[in-house]
């Protein structure tokens, strides 16, 4: 199987989507640690977002968020 496969598999179930929603979360989350953060600290933050914005977008996360809207 491919990734894509299993994630088109995985993309059917509500605790999947449940899951995205944690990462969501955590990359606001690390959004808002920008503002308290150094220079220094700017390029790390950046990386965890940009890795949360590779999973969510792989994931198809904007679709699934709409289909199981009711219910995570």
């Amino acid at each position: 199987m491919s990734l894509e496969t299993d994630l088109s598999i995985l993309s059917n179930h509500e605790s999947f989507a449940r899951f995205l929603q944690v990462i969501s979360d955590l990359r606001e989350e690390t959004i808002e640690e920008l503002h308290n953060a150094n220079s220094e600290q700017l390029q790390q933050i950046s990386g965890r977002i940009l890795t949360y914005d590779q999973i969510l977008q792989m994931c198809d996360w904007r679709n699934l968020r709409t289909k199981f809207s009711e219910r995570i």
